[in-house]
């Protein structure tokens, strides 16, 4: 995937209402976070790119089997997190959709308090 790509990848993320950007993994992870809970990792760095993102564990599960750049979340809880290979074979509608729902997954978990502080989408 071209470092084009890996930019719109991040400037998706980084979208989204009240997002901040962390390195928390060292200067080849980039961890995009809500209320900060994270919902995306970027490691733009390896070949081919990647980016693991929360993901509703049956959802993950049909993923996985629809694409082949979609494994089991790297170094995370693999039921509920997927990694995502950069290598142009999955949509970019796909993929804007998969860092989509993994923003909204993590903002459906917090607590009502704090969803009501985040503007609307």
């Amino acid at each position: 995937m071209t470092p084009r790509k890996v930019t719109k990848v991040s400037q998706l993320a980084k979208s989204f209402p009240k997002v901040t950007e962390d390195h928390p993994y060292g200067p080849d992870a980039t961890v995009y976070k809500v209320a900060d809970k994270s919902f995306a990792i970027l490691q733009p760095e390896t070949d081919p790119p990647q980016i693991t993102l929360k993901c509703e564990p049956s959802l993950a599960l049909e993923l996985r089997a629809q694409f082949p750049a979609v494994t089991e979340g790297y170094h995370v809880n693999k039921k509920h997190w997927n990694t995502v290979l950069l290598d142009g074979t999955v949509p970019d509608g796909e993929l804007r959709d998969m860092v989509e729902h993994a923003y909204d997954r993590v903002v459906a978990g917090l607590p009502r308090k704090v969803r009501e502080t985040l503007p609307q989408r």
